[in-house]
């Protein structure tokens, strides 16, 4: 999970305990730093500078960096980057 997803899923609304059972199992978040910033940016310019895009460029992006497929509720919102070499998994 990227540091942006995982910041998005705080914001809540969230129940209480589910906090401590999303650390448990997703210990440890992807960082998002210049290069993640820069592939984010062309996946923003590349889809059509949509409106509020960006966070889902800033997490296709740390997804593409690292290397994993995209696990989401909300594929339509990343298909976009598919052309990009964005995996979506399951």
């Amino acid at each position: 999970m990227s540091a942006i997803a995982w910041a998005e899923f705080l914001c809540g609304p969230l129940e209480m305990g589910i906090v401590d059972l999303a650390e448990a199992v997703v210990p440890v978040r992807a960082p998002f730093g210049d290069e993640e910033a820069a592939l984010a940016a062309r996946l923003f310019n590349e889809s059509g500078r949509r409106r509020g895009s960006m966070l889902d460029c800033m997490i296709g992006a740390t997804a593409l960096r690292a290397g994993a497929a995209l696990a989401t509720a909300n594929p339509a919102d990343f298909k976009r980057y598919l052309t990009a070499g964005l995996t979506l998994a399951g």
